[in-house]
């Protein structure tokens, strides 16, 4: 069983995230490379959230390879090209994770190989 960790002595998180996640010894994990928003079909769409969108269901697929789903996912790193991103990559995270939520990173950076993409995501997983 996973222990999710919220110690009383520091300050809640800002929103959806655990700030640490126990794995027993056991599990399996496995690491997701940084995943765009992009489809199979090449097709990249402008909105960021829908990026977002894809960005999970490409690690959804790569964790059924494994026999996992996204509810195994005990770490997001997210990152955006913009503050005008986070809310629609947070609205995807949030709905796609319930309580208790993974460990989570959000970072801003200047940009990927391509630009047009405003998200990438990546998630360790343990089954």
């Amino acid at each position: 069983m996973l222990k999710y960790l919220a110690p009383k002595t520091i300050k809640p998180p800002f929103a959806r995230y655990s700030h640490g996640v126990e794995i027993p010894t056991g599990k399996r994990l496995v690491l997701c490379s940084g995943q765009l928003g992009i489809g199979p079909d090449d097709a990249v769409p402008d909105d960021a959230g829908a990026q977002t969108e894809l960005c999970f269901k490409n690690i959804a697929a790569i964790l059924s390879e494994a026999g996992l789903t996204l509810n195994d996912t005990v770490r997001i790193n997210a990152f955006v090209t913009g503050r005008e991103h986070l809310q629609a990559y947070m609205d995807v995270r949030n709905r796609l994770f319930s309580d208790p939520a993974p460990a989570s990173t959000l970072m801003i950076v200047s940009g990927f190989a391509r630009p047009e993409f405003k998200v990438e995501v990546e998630v360790l997983a343990a089954g």
